[in-house]
């Protein structure tokens, strides 16, 4: 079990849980429950390594965070310190990570359906990159760009019709989805862009999905978009200067998953590029590769307060904590499965199966099913491990609720980076009749 939490995670002589060197039952005490704990050291390993993998087989990559898995100041900050790149989604995650001081020039933007005013927000921000989802997108760019008087350099999101066996919520690539241009219309898209004056084509993105446990994915797009690239550049002289195979790199959330090492992706990636712009007689782009889930997952951790212990009659013992679906909803959404630690428990032999459910009005609100964990009692502090991607972002006030505190820890240390909202928080932006 420990395997699966953060890098600097230990159990200490009396069965606690320890996280970046603080005891996670005095955390839980310290700043109360429900808490989201990130582990700073681990963050900037994987960050490292990403780095150091991809640029030890292919030294002309770019590695950029997919900050949709996590972002706030503090994460935003690491990156920059890491010398990482960023992709956004929307103006408000370009938004938080300016006021954090993030270099405009490193962020790639990406959406489907991106405003005008957002649009013109990251221009006059002097934005890197901006991911064109299609073609009205790019038509609207060239114009918008032009008034400010600022020329990006620009992605076209080809649709690869690639399977990605994931989860049919999260796989991205396929044909049919909602993202990109279909390979079919892409030689279109290519033409348009290339005439654009305010459009400075550079390179095509894609993106196949979440949680993908396989290399192949990945080389068969990298496959269709490089012959892709060949043809377009022997039909209409365009030229491949940098390419984004997207993020997607799977972690383990429980025992039985079986995760990549970031190795086997590097060197599969990297050497079918080599090998096809070789024998297609096409320079060797820019590579760019955007994990998120992959940094900022493994380095958090969940803990909850365990209320309310009762045994449906001829069904599961359930153990309710006071958190769940809103804080959490990865289960719900999509049957996400997790594993559960007792924190303050860690040497005890588990000895019973109990369902962990959230404290919301909904019978969906389970976190994990049929987890075998020491006797619990009301008042322990349960901890769930590879909760640091796709939690907080989508995080909800349903019934009301407070979404929960960060805290960053490492050395031993911990420090607060963003506060438990209040009640007061629930009505600050509502507007009285007449007011």
């Amino acid at each position: 079990m420990l395997s699966l939490f953060t890098l600097s995670s230990s159990v200490s002589p009396d069965g606690h849980l320890v996280i970046g060197g603080c005891d996670a039952v005095s955390l839980a005490s310290l700043y109360g429950t429900p808490l989201y704990v990130f582990d700073e050291g681990h963050i900037r390993e994987k960050c490292r390594e990403f780095k150091k993998e991809f640029g030890k087989y292919y030294q002309n990559t770019n590695v950029a965070y997919a900050s949709k898995a996590c972002l706030n100041r503090s994460i935003a900050k690491i990156m920059d310190q890491e010398g990482m790149e960023l992709d956004v989604v929307s103006g408000g995650e370009l938004a938080i990570a300016l006021s954090a001081g993030f270099p405009a020039e490193r962020i790639y933007f990406h959406g489907n359906n991106k405003s005008e005013a957002e649009i013109m927000f990251a221009l006059e921000s002097g934005i890197g990159h901006i991911v064109a989802d299609n073609i009205t997108e790019l038509e609207m760019l060239d114009r918008l760009s032009c008034r400010a008087d600022y020329r990006p350099d620009v992605f076209i999101r080809i649709t690869p019709g690639v399977d990605a066996h994931t989860h049919h919520h999260i796989t991205t690539g396929h044909s049919g989805s909602k993202f990109g241009v279909y390979l079919e219309e892409a030689p279109e898209a290519i033409r348009i862009a290339q005439k654009l004056e305010g459009v400075n084509l550079v390179g095509l993105h894609c993106h196949l999905g979440s949680q993908l446990h396989e290399t192949s994915p990945y080389t068969d797009a990298l496959e269709i978009l490089l012959k892709f690239s060949k043809k377009m550049h022997d039909e209409e002289g365009f030229i491949l200067r940098e390419i984004s195979l997207g993020g997607g790199f799977g972690v383990n959330y429980t025992l039985e998953d079986s995760a990549l090492p970031v190795e086997n992706y590097a060197t599969a990636i990297s050497g079918l590029m080599i090998l096809l712009c070789e024998r297609l007689n096409l320079p060797h782009p820019k590579l760019i590769i955007e994990p998120g889930r992959a940094i900022v997952g493994p380095a958090g951790v969940a803990l909850y307060r365990a209320g309310m212990i009762k045994q449906a009659k001829r069904y599961e013992k359930f153990v309710a904590i006071d958190g769940g679906m809103a804080d959490n909803i990865r289960p719900a959404l999509y049957d996400a499965r997790y594993a559960v630690a007792t924190a303050g428990k860690m040497l005890d032999e588990p000895d019973q199966k109990v369902t962990i459910a959230g404290k919301f009005c909904e019978s969906g609100d389970i976190l994990s099913r049929d987890v075998w964990l020491p006797s619990v009692e009301t008042g322990d502090i349960l901890a769930v491990p590879v909760a640091g991607a796709y939690c907080l972002p989508m995080a909800s006030n349903y019934n009301g609720a407070l979404k929960p505190a960060v805290v960053m820890v490492g050395g031993g240390k911990s420090r607060l980076v963003r506060r438990r909202e209040t009640y007061s928080d629930l009505t600050s932006l509502d507007i009285e009749d007449g007011a």
